[in-house]
């Protein structure tokens, strides 16, 4: 696990995109620690998935970019990331299908890939985590009084109008769609997270750092 860091603006910086880089409209779960963890519980354990971080964004740099901020990414970016899931499928022999999140720059890398015959599926469950009133801010001007709430109650909190961690959290560990996904930073350390650690949730110096643009986990 990674430190947190000392500096303010590396602070604000690394709990946006190493936390919970970008629910859709979903209903939140209990805000309750304890909520999320019958709801893990009770449902049997997914099978594993790859899944791809969608490509770097345009104009996210310094911004909290959450399920309520909509980056496009370029065009070429998208095409590459898709043909690199397009290669994997083809050297593992599996199904052309698809699923990703409904924010363009994870639906992009679909859009290509049904370009070539595959089948898209869009499922609001993969989204990023809704940062509310946040999204679409610049992290420096999201008042400090605010970011240190929610470092002091990092698995619970919500900014307002979105959803807490415990809330994606629940929602990422019980998605059992497809085999191929194409996601967010934040998703995919949620579910790495409670593949690792079933019966506790996370404090913020626990949360790790988040794949790189386009990079693949398998979940």
């Amino acid at each position: 696990m990674t430190a947190m860091p000392h500096n303010e603006t590396q602070r604000r910086d690394r709990l946006g995109t190493a936390a919970l880089t970008e629910p859709a409209t979903l209903s939140p779960s209990s805000p309750a620690v304890a909520a999320a963890h019958v709801a893990h519980t009770a449902h049997a354990a997914p099978s594993p998935i790859c899944v791809w971080r969608h490509p770097r964004p345009i104009g996210a740099a310094g911004r909290c970019v959450g399920a309520g901020c909509d980056l496009a990414v370029p065009a070429r970016r998208a095409k590459r990331l898709a043909r690199r899931i397009q290669a994997h499928a083809r050297r593992h022999r599996l199904a052309h299908e698809i699923w990703t999140s409904p924010l363009s720059r994870c639906r992009a890398v679909g859009r290509w890939l049904r370009r070539w015959g595959w089948r898209h599926q869009i499922d609001a469950a993969l989204a990023e985590l809704d940062f509310g009133a946040w999204d679409g801010r610049r992290w420096a001007d999201i008042p400090k009084e605010e970011i240190d709430a929610w470092v002091a109650r990092f698995a619970t909190f919500a900014p307002p109008g979105g959803e807490s961690l415990v809330t994606l959290l629940e929602r990422a560990s019980a998605w059992s769609g497809g085999t191929l996904v194409v996601s967010h930073g934040g998703w995919m350390l949620a579910r790495r997270w409670m593949n690792e650690h079933p019966q506790a949730t996370p404090h913020a110096h626990e949360w790790p750092q988040p794949p790189r643009y386009g990079e693949r986990w398998t979940l």
